[in-house]
């Protein structure tokens, strides 16, 4: 009875370890944006981390100005900018992107890139100091497809932030 039980049991547990990883939902709205150093107008990647898992965007150079917007500049994704999703091995820090030399750890367990989709950047000048501007970053019709083929449905990255630069 035990070895018909096994049996019976033995191709669940092989299907199981196949390998496959499925990603429900990227969910990175509540996460504050990051960057290396001081956010200026020559700011190109910037990051949010959320336990093992990275959102990586990096700006078409030209974005972020330190001047208030009459509309909404634009960016196609892919090709003007990037936007990553990485799923690692463990939880990263910002030294995982800012570091002069990489850590070896977490390791990149997958990456996603968007398909589709566009980067808005609507600035303003802060009315209380004058030397700063808001950049309001949204992210509109992104699809990520994995390297299946299979497109990413629960996606919640529609706000990315809000970056502050300050002219010099």
């Amino acid at each position: 009875m035990k070895k018909r039980f096994f049996l019976l049991l033995l191709p669940g547990l092989w299907a199981c370890s196949a390998g496959v990883l499925e990603i429900d939902t990227i969910d990175f709205n509540q996460e504050s944006i990051q960057v290396c150093g001081n956010p200026s107008t020559a700011t190109e990647v910037l990051f949010k981390l959320k336990g093992p898992e990275t959102l990586i965007l990096e700006l078409q150079p030209g974005l972020l100005l330190n001047e208030a917007s009459s509309d909404t500049l634009t960016s196609a994704v892919p090709g003007q900018s990037q936007l990553i999703y990485r799923l690692l091995s463990d939880q990263a820090t910002t030294g995982y992107f800012c570091d002069p030399i990489p850590p070896v750890s977490p390791t990149v367990v997958e990456e996603i890139l968007a398909a589709d989709g566009t980067v808005q950047v609507f600035t303003t000048r802060n009315p209380s100091d004058t030397t700063q501007f808001e950049h309001t970053i949204r992210l509109k019709g992104i699809s990520f497809v994995n390297d299946s083929g299979e497109r990413l449905t629960n996606l919640e990255v529609d706000e990315f932030g809000t970056l502050v630069t300050t002219a010099n």
